[in-house]
């Protein structure tokens, strides 16, 4: 494509200016080295940093996440995910990762949002729009890089200019959901988004299944009944789990017990011996080790440590 057409520096001006709108609209509503803070309108998050920030732990749901100043990286297993103004992210079902600001500074802050995906009304476009999930194709990571349009752009700024005006986000802001996720039904991972979406597949499968996990991680864990409840065979249901998670299905509930045994000892003071009983394990031994493998030091160690960090979220701990 020619640069010098008109036309194409047109559009990307217009760009430009939706998304330093954007950017203002997101800076009005944050506070210096925020973290996620909740808005108005149900699933839409808001997040301003100003420096980068140390990798960090975190359960993220299924959603989209959009920067438009700055930069992000998520880590799943071994592969990084950038992504910035030009590229979006979206987290197809809950998954552990790593998270870190690599672009910010006081001037030109991190600004970005997240707003989480509806399985239901991606499942009535799909329908309506016949968007067709296309064949079933291998399971790849459960996180998914697509390139910002200005149609998505400016959809999230209608979204987050109610805002100010409270009243409307009852009537308006379902309507504005619907088109974002309609943009990215649509998009250039649109074919990836719709096969995860789809009732009855892989992804649709582990997602169930991470759902359970979430729910009963302290309890014990059979394969085969996990596997049978989601209509998976054992040997399917781990070579999907761990194409999308990048971790088996134990280990995923071993991320879950010991992050929650972390929030337990940091904000309800338990002690690792009760926190380790609470979450599942049966031998405080145990536990400690393999807290220490995942946290980088025993329990009494770290969270000593993070009591003397200023302003730690127990919701999002570094790891």
């Amino acid at each position: 494509m020619n640069k010098r057409d008109p036309t194409v520096a047109l559009e990307a001006a217009r760009g430009d200016d939706v998304r330093a709108l954007l950017a203002a609209r997101i800076a009005r509503w944050t506070t210096a080295g925020s973290d996620l803070s909740a808005t108005a309108i149900p699933g839409l998050l808001v997040y301003r940093r100003e420096a980068p920030t140390e990798p960090m732990g975190c359960m993220v749901e299924a959603s989209v996440a959009l920067v438009v100043q700055g930069a992000k990286r998520v880590l799943l297993g071994g592969d990084a995910y950038n992504y910035d103004a030009r590229r979006f992210l979206i987290t197809s079902l809950d998954l552990p990762v790593v998270a870190s600001v690599i672009e910010a500074s006081p001037q030109r802050p991190c600004l970005g949002l997240v707003f989480r995906l509806d399985q239901r009304v991606m499942a009535e476009l799909m329908v309506q729009r016949s968007l067709a999930p296309p064949r079933e194709q291998p399971t790849g990571p459960g996180l998914i890089l697509g390139e910002t349009t200005l149609p998505l752009l400016d959809a999230f700024g209608r979204l987050m200019a109610l805002l100010d005006e409270p009243e409307g986000i009852a009537a308006l802001a379902p309507l504005i959901e619907r088109e974002i996720l309609y943009r990215l039904l649509v998009s250039d991972q649109g074919a990836r988004l719709r096969q995860i979406a789809s009732v009855g597949t892989h992804g649709q499968r582990i997602a169930r299944a991470i759902d359970w996990l979430r729910t009963h991680y302290a309890e014990a864990l059979r394969i085969e009944e996990l596997a049978a409840s989601v209509q998976m065979s054992p040997s399917s249901f781990h070579q999907h789990f761990r194409s999308l998670t990048a971790m088996s299905p134990l280990q995923f509930q071993k991320w879950l017990r010991l992050n929650e045994a972390r929030r337990l000892m940091l904000t309800e003071h338990l002690d690792a011996s009760t926190a380790a009983y609470q979450v599942g394990y049966e031998s405080p031994s145990q536990f400690s080790r393999e807290y220490g493998r995942l946290f980088g030091a025993p329990p009494r160690r770290d969270i000593e440590g993070l009591r003397r960090l200023p302003g730690t979220d127990p919701a999002i701990l570094p790891t």
